[in-house]
């Protein structure tokens, strides 16, 4: 005796060869063994063989249309050798039987399962959605098809066009034109981008990853809604000083100014005086509601997002030429640069001059300052300002800057298509950052320190064990060898600064300041700002990094010196570019090589690199810091 048995969801047949009543002991027709529950067997008989029966009822259900079983079945239960009965017009043969059993459960539109070898017409609205549903798909493929095919072909298809966007920067996997997609690059071998781009979607390589940018930090677009303009205090004192900035020349939120005043008796006041748009913008305003949104100014080579808008920001920046309010700090320096006393004040400062530093540093470096160098604009304020930044920094213990470490400049001249871009390396270090740095971390550790003592609350920058982050405890900053450090000197371009700014008027004006140290407002800004800040500092290293590709491709040059930084790893001298060159022999980090530059991928934003030759072993040149190096 044979049976025909379901196991697993499969239709298997087998030689039985022990009948206990509830269970059967069965040999497949593989040879395999197992035990069958009665209840399982869907059919018995004595021939064909168990393999012959299966082959020839799958071959003949294929011949059985599911869409006349349906019509002539009734609207009960059935069972399938009830339905073979009815289609054979007499007693069906096992094969037969096993046929309409087949089709019936190969057909799931058509018939439902009600159990072991029973089933039930599916009603007709069921029926009809469900075949307007296969349909579907049905079009939907031979859509996929299609469109992968245009695709590789180089045509973007008519669909494309509306969701562009999205298929580059957020696929929506279960839709047709994200299959047809990686289909596409599946079969030509090719990413999104690259294909997308024979296609003539991607006419830009620069905007490629700056509209990445916008589409997941900027979805609503860079503008920044209705808002009040905010007005500038007439009222506030004016200050006896004439301050001068130290910017970039492309700085147009101009934070900070400096000033120097002599005492009588010996000794200088030095001001530090930082922009106060907190005086125009309340923390509920709409203008409060734009910089909490966007946390910071966003910086690229070539472009930058303000944080706040530029009508705003030029109401607030310390031009030169107008008297701008400001928070100053006042440090009483004594003959021998040693701080006597602070003082904090809100008022009108007057600012003389926006020095830049392309125009000073030619003039003010470290050879002029040895030599005694030319005359000119307040260059007695700069070196006096340098021998105390020397002062200060000496009492930190900590240097400002690494010198060893260059910076570089990025410029891009958009008046060509695509830009043209010149990187011009800067040492760190320099008199003039010193001068500034130093006098940033004065303003910042020392009104952090007036906010703490006054038991304020405020954002504090720490730093312990390497590892340096945001908080409302006023703890040191090892890093700056500082007890506390509030970031308070950029608040036209960063939202913390501009939250301490709050803070800081509303303690020196007697009013409760609009944060406490529990507040959700505040320690949900303080956690937003870090994740976004974080965001767009590897955005910015992300177009460095196109940029400088950019440079290679512009000025043609392949083969390039080159510092080894760990195995594979190599810094290019002439750029702040980090590449991978799988040919690089074993070398000492810090060995000088050549490398030739090929295959620059722009939209992947990536090289090819292939060593050339050794041009000097290593040396004792620490000059890569650890924090500059890629993962």
């Amino acid at each position: 005796m044979n049976i025909l048995f379901e196991e697993d969801g499969a239709f298997k047949a087998g030689t039985v060869l022990a009948d206990n009543t509830t269970s059967l002991q069965v040999e497949t027709s593989t040879g395999k063994r197992v035990k069958v529950k009665a209840a399982n067997v869907l059919l018995r008989f004595a021939a064909p063989a168990p393999g012959e029966l299966v082959e020839r009822a799958e071959a003949e259900s294929e011949d059985i249309e599911p869409e006349f079983l349906w019509e002539v079945c009734g609207e009960a239960e059935f069972g399938f050798e009830e339905l073979a009965r009815e289609y054979c017009g007499r007693a069906p043969q096992p094969v037969e039987a096993a046929a309409i059993l087949l089709r019936l459960h190969a057909a799931p539109i058509h018939f439902h399962r009600k159990g072991k070898g029973r089933f039930r017409k599916a009603p007709p609205e069921i029926l009809k959605a469900a075949l307007a549903g296969l349909e579907k798909k049905r079009q939907q493929a031979l859509a996929i098809e299609r469109m992968a095919g245009e695709l590789q072909a180089g045509i973007l298809p008519a669909e494309f066009s509306p969701q562009l966007k999205s298929l580059l920067y957020r696929p929506d996997r279960n839709r047709p034109e994200t299959k047809a997609l990686e289909l596409a690059c599946a079969e030509s071998g090719l990413s999104v981008p690259r294909l997308l781009a024979n296609c003539g979607a991607i006419p830009s390589s620069h905007d490629y990853h700056f509209e990445r940018f916008l589409f997941e930090h900027f979805p609503q677009g860079t503008g920044f809604g209705e808002y009040e303009v905010p007005q500038v205090p007439e009222d506030l004192p004016l200050a006896e000083v004439q301050a001068f900035s130290i910017d970039d020349a492309a700085t147009t939120e101009i934070d900070d100014a400096f000033s120097v005043t002599p005492l009588d008796g010996g000794g200088w006041r030095i001001g530090i005086h930082i922009a106060a748009p907190g005086l125009g913008i309340r923390p509920d305003s709409a203008l409060g509601d734009i910089a909490r949104c966007r946390l910071s100014t966003v910086y690229m080579p070539g472009r930058k997002i303000t944080m706040l808008p530029e009508e705003v920001v030029e109401r607030f920046t310390l031009s030169a030429g107008r008297d701008c309010p400001a928070l100053s700090l006042y440090l009483e320096v004594g003959p021998d640069y040693a701080v006597r006393g602070t003082r904090s004040r809100i008022e009108r400062v007057p600012v003389a001059a926006n020095l830049r530093h392309h125009d000073i540093e030619p003039l003010f470096n470290e050879t002029t300052l040895a030599e005694g160098g030319p005359e000119f604009a307040f260059k007695r304020e700069l070196t006096l300002l340098w021998e105390f930044a020397s002062v200060l920094e000496a009492g930190r213990g900590k240097p400002s800057a690494n010198p060893q470490n260059p910076e570089f400049s990025f410029h891009v001249d958009w008046r060509e298509p695509e830009g043209r871009v010149d990187i011009v390396p800067r040492r760190r270090g320099s008199p003039l950052d010193k001068l500034v740095a130093e006098l940033m971390i004065a303003a910042n550790a020392g009104w952090g320190k007036l906010l703490a003592e006054a038991q304020v609350a405020a954002i504090y920058r720490v730093q312990a064990a390497g590892k340096v982050r945001l908080t409302t405890a006023a703890l040191s900053h090892e890093g700056l060898g500082v007890d506390c450090y509030a970031w308070s000197s950029s608040p036209l371009r960063r939202y913390v600064d501009l939250v301490n700014q709050w803070q800081l008027l509303a303690h020196l004006s007697g009013e409760t300041p609009p944060f406490t140290a529990r507040s959700e407002a505040l320690l949900s800004a303080m956690r937003d700002f870090e994740l976004t800040y974080a965001a767009y500092a590897e955005f910015q290293r992300g177009m460095e990094r196109y940029w400088c590709l950019r440079w290679l491709q512009q000025e043609g040059v392949e083969a390039q010196p080159a510092r080894v930084v760990r195995e594979s790893l190599l810094r290019l001298e002439r750029l702040p570019l980090y590449l991978r060159c799988p040919s690089l022999p074993a070398s000492a980090p810090r060995t000088r090589i050549s490398v030739a530059v090929t295959a620059i991928d722009l939209l992947a934003a990536d090289a090819q690199c292939r060593y050339l030759a050794t041009l000097a072993e290593a040396d004792g040149d620490d000059s890569i810091e650890d924090a500059d190096i890629p993962e």
